[in-house]
Order: structure tokens, then sequence, then C-alpha cells
């Protein structure tokens, strides 16, 4: 699938700004399952300085400033990106379970990342030797996303919450399955419910939010029990109901998270749908939480107060 995203972002302001300085993730990612073809700013007032760079996470980062006085500020990115489902090794994914990816990601037990078995490094049965070095800087990469984060901490509440799906030696991909389901079935979308601020123990107690809350919830709920979970942000298509018209501008951003499995790699889940992510959904920027892939961030010298309004459209080429 091929699809062109247009997304912008207007600030109105009260107050005349006489400088601002600002950063975006809205450039889409290149990755085995998407690759971006291309991405470019438009921005008004024109910015006196441009430059972009890579994060820690890999992810894409355009910084500007605009040094004239204005009253809007209006940014818009314009992205095309081709989607490559890809079908993955479900025999694999039986025989992985959490206690397993637990005691690797702990450094406990060792996995041939060319026989796909299991070895106890305890036993004297260490397979260091076959591993290929990508699958270990895989490994050290995956292991940062199993400590608590600024926006997700670990908590006996998450813990409890999510047992119910952590079933002895259930495989891994089953119990994400049965989080993300669980979470879909047991919360309320409710865009009125939270803001950036609202602590996950909230999101919890009172079963509301949006799809950043969920994203953060289930990443909770998995390094909880010592998985490795990670943030990911991006779009989601939206199609029209039969007979109706497509709306432009009408998409949104959207959030899920993504599972580490040895050998695999990630696997993306969207608790919002209750879907794994397959060909309508494009990836922005991926990091612990959403405070590492916030889309727009920045700051004002002036301006008094101001609104803004975000319009996201996701059209599939072909």
């Amino acid at each position: 699938m091929k699809y062109r995203i247009t997304h912008s972002t207007l600030y109105d302001y009260s107050q005349s700004v006489g400088l601002c300085q600002n950063e975006a993730r809205l450039q889409p990612r290149n990755f085995w399952r998407q690759e971006a073809h291309s991405s470019h700013f438009e921005i008004m007032p024109s910015p006196t300085d441009y430059y972009e760079r890579t994060d820690f996470f890999g992810n894409r980062v355009a910084y500007f400033s605009v040094q004239k006085p204005h009253t809007t500020l209006l940014v818009t990115v314009v992205s095309e990106v081709s989607l490559f489902p890809k079908q993955n090794n479900l025999d694999l994914f039986n025989a992985v379970t959490w206690e397993q990816v637990q005691q690797i990601l702990q450094g406990n037990v060792l996995i041939n990342s060319q026989s796909q078995s299991f070895d106890n490094q305890s036993q004297g049965q260490s397979q260091t030797q076959s591993q290929s070095s990508e699958y270990v800087l895989e490994l050290f990469d995956a292991r940062q996303y199993v400590l608590d984060s600024p926006m997700v901490s670990v908590s006996a509440e998450l813990a409890e919450y999510a047992r119910a799906s952590f079933l002895p030696h259930r495989a891994l991909v089953e119990v994400v399955h049965d989080l993300m389901s669980r979470i879909y079935k047991d919360f309320t979308y409710d865009p009125t419910f939270t803001t950036i601020a609202t602590p996950l123990s909230d999101v919890l107690q009172f079963r509301r939010g949006v799809c950043q809350d969920f994203a953060h919830l289930a990443i909770g709920c998995l390094r909880a029990y010592g998985i490795a979970a990670r943030y990911v942000s991006g779009y989601v298509e939206t199609l029209p109901e039969p007979g109706k018209a497509r709306l432009v501008g009408a998409d949104a951003s959207h959030a899920w998270f993504s599972v580490y499995v040895p050998v695999i790699g990630w696997m993306d889940f969207d608790p919002t749908n209750n879907k794994v992510p397959h060909d309508q959904h494009i990836t922005l920027a991926w990091g612990r939480d959403f405070s590492d892939v916030t889309p727009l961030k920045g700051i004002a010298f002036g301006g008094g107060q101001h609104t803004l309004s975000v319009s996201v459209d996701v059209l599939r080429l072909t």
C-alpha cells in the first residue's frame, strides 16, 4: 500500500510572537515494514533556521526557528510512504513463552538466533558464538524498554491488571494479544477525560482515555513482568462508511505499542482498535513513551494565549 500523508498544525496567538524554536518528529521512518519515499515541511512564516537530525532512537527530527514577529504559525508536512505487510513465523510465536523472554531480557538465558532454540546459561550451554552480532545489538537495545520511563512507571496496580493475561507458560504473543483485547473491552475511548499530563494511575482507575493512554497502559503492564515494550506514534487510515464520501483531514495522529520477541524482532499491537497493525498503520517514531516522540514541541517568546488546531489527511494512493 502507498499513502500520502498531509499533517497540518496551526497555532493562532492573541499577541505577537517575536521568536519561536521548535522540534518536529513528523517524518515517517524507514524500516522493514515501511519505506518513506519523500517528506517535506512547509512552514509559514518561513523559518530563519532549519536542519534535520536523527535522535537516539533513530527517529527523524527537524529543528526550525522563526525569528520574525508573527501571530500565526502553520507547520505542514507532506509525506509519501509504502507499507509492506509481512507474514510472521507463527510456529516460533507459539514456542516462545513470556517466561523465556523475561529470562532472556534479564541476561539469564541465551537464544540461538540460527537454531531458534533456548539454552540455560547456568547449565553451561551457552550459544554465544552462534548468535549474530545483529541479534546481540538488538537484544541490548530491547533491554532499555524494560525500564521505567518518564511517563510509564511500573506499579503493583499495573501488574495486578496484567496478571490475568500472564498465564504460566503462555506464549508471549498470546499474552500480548489477550492484554490488547482486554484493554479494548475494559476501557472507554474518551478524548475529554485525559490530557498529556494525566497520570496512568487515573487511566487505570477510571478506565477511560485515548490511544496514547492505552499504549502507555499496555507498556506499563508488560514492563511489570519484565517484557520490553515501546511506544509508537504515527497514523492510521480511516475508511468512510459505505456510500459516504471520504472526509479530507478527518484522519488523526495515532499511537500504539510494540513488543520485543527474540529472533523475530518487534511486533506492533493497537489496543485502541484491538488489532495488529498491518497495512493501515503508518509509523512516524518510536521511543520509551510519548515524551520521546512528541510530534511537535517548542518554545515561543510572547504570544499571550493561543489556540491549536491539527488536521491530518491519510490518502491511499495504491
